[in-house]
């Protein structure tokens, strides 16, 4: 049955039959029929691949392999004298034990050690003097508190005799006061008999003298009393004068003492100083500080002068506890915590990293983040420090993995779907948000809103 047949019998009775030329002109071709089914198929599986696949979050950063301890990382070899370099042991490239001799080194005065040894012997002999001197100024300390103690006792015994002869002078006083007393009643009574006529003049007379002696007594004794104060007075300001003459001359002794051992102690630091320098004569071979090569050499033997501190070659320890150092954009710093796994790609060893799916990755290697640095270099850049993971394998050894390898390395963060991760690729959002920060809900929030 033709085209024409088939439409007019779909017509109704009373249709017309029309012919159309040019609709049998452009009919649809099975393979476009074909590509659309397949279009469908790809977008429905492709709608479930997003929103069912899987994919690893990540930040990633350039660095370069180091040493975790400073002590391992490259470091300068420097000259601990002045001098000139007399014979280097090593070449560049050399690898070195520790203790290994690397270059021997000469002073610019070939009499250094005689010099040092002279100057040395002449300090010795003033330490030897300054100590003598000590031990003289303590001798005579000695002796001045010895000193102090016998015109202290001294003192102190004239002051106590003194208080002795004011007690005789006031037992005295009292003596003579009573017979002052006596000698009065004696008169009085005398006078009182001559009057009636039962005594002589003679008796009076007696009785007058020895009144008036009695009050002469009694001046004696109150002057001796003065005196003895008086005298005791003056003995206890000299025992005061004596004490503060003694203290002073064993303060003055004092401080000569600490003057000189002020000189003993800086004569010491001399004599050490001086030790220090012949060391450092002594020690003209330097060694190997540790297991290593040596890079460069940056002195030439015989001509050239060094000076003490100089560098004269460029040595590369043996890394025990490798670790890369990559560095971070700013707006990636907040997602990354000590303790986050890493995976890195050092170069010269042959990789192939799926970025989304890190457990399918060949020729990669696992780390954890030891150190996120606290401030940036300057144009914006974090330093994070990157050791090896103990649960993975470990990381190629050191003759492929040298110091200053560059690393490329993957901070991984949470899983996600694949989707989802297209979405906030092309908003711009980043990867995560810390739990305690706002947003950390997932919900990106509106313009204008905090």
């Amino acid at each position: 049955m033709t085209n024409a047949q088939q439409t007019a019998s779909v017509l109704p009775s009373n249709a017309i039959p029309v012919s159309l030329p040019a609709m049998q002109q452009v009919t649809s071709a099975r393979t476009a029929g074909t590509l659309a089914v397949v279009l469908v198929f790809l977008l429905i599986s492709g709608s479930l691949a997003l929103i069912f696949t899987p994919w690893q979050q990540s930040v990633s950063g350039m660095g370069r392999v180091a040493a975790l301890t400073p002590v391992e990382r490259q470091q300068n070899i420097a000259a601990p004298v002045d001098g000139r370099v007399v014979k280097w042991h090593v070449i560049e490239g050399t690898k070195v034990r520790a203790g290994d001799p690397i270059v021997e080194i000469a002073d610019n005065d070939p009499q250094i050690l005689e010099r040092l040894a002279a100057e040395r012997s002449a300090t010795e002999d003033r330490r030897v003097n300054a100590a003598s001197r000590v031990a003289a100024i303590e001798e005579r300390i000695v002796r001045l508190e010895e000193s102090k103690t016998n015109a202290v006792s001294a003192a102190r015994s004239r002051v106590q005799m003194a208080a002795e002869r004011i007690r005789q002078s006031d037992q005295a006083l009292a003596a003579a006061n009573e017979r002052l007393v006596t000698a009065r009643l004696n008169l009085d009574r005398q006078k009182k008999m001559l009057d009636r006529g039962i005594t002589a003049v003679r008796t009076l007379e007696l009785a007058q003298l020895e009144f008036a002696t009695a009050e002469a007594e009694v001046r004696r004794s109150e002057a001796a009393l003065s005196a003895a104060k008086a005298e005791r007075l003056a003995l206890e300001d000299d025992l005061r004068k004596v004490e503060t003459d003694a203290n002073a001359a064993i303060q003055d002794a004092r401080a000569s003492l600490n003057m000189a051992l002020g000189d003993v102690n800086n004569i010491r630091a001399e004599l050490q100083r001086i030790d220090v320098r012949v060391a450092r004569q002594r020690t003209q071979n330097i060694l190997a500080p540790r297991d290593g090569t040596i890079l460069r050499l940056l002195a030439q033997p015989g001509s050239e002068l060094l000076k003490a501190g100089e560098p004269v070659a460029i040595f590369v320890p043996e890394a025990h506890t490798p670790m890369v150092e990559l560095w971070l954009d700013g707006l990636d710093m907040p997602l990354v915590h000590p303790g986050d796994p890493v995976r890195l790609q050092f170069n010269g060893w042959p990789a192939i990293q799926f970025v989304g799916w890190p457990s399918v990755a060949v020729g990669t290697f696992g780390g954890r983040v030891h150190l996120v640095d606290a401030t940036d270099n300057g144009n914006g850049k974090f330093r994070i420090l990157v050791i090896p993971d103990p649960n993975d394998q470990p990381w190629p050894s050191a003759t492929y993995l040298r110091q200053g390898v560059q690393a490329k390395g993957w901070v991984l963060l949470r899983n996600v779907a694949l989707g989802w991760e297209l979405w906030r690729r092309f908003n711009g959002f980043p990867p995560v948000i810390a739990a305690d920060e706002p947003g950390a809900s997932g919900k990106v929030p509106k313009a204008g809103k905090k």
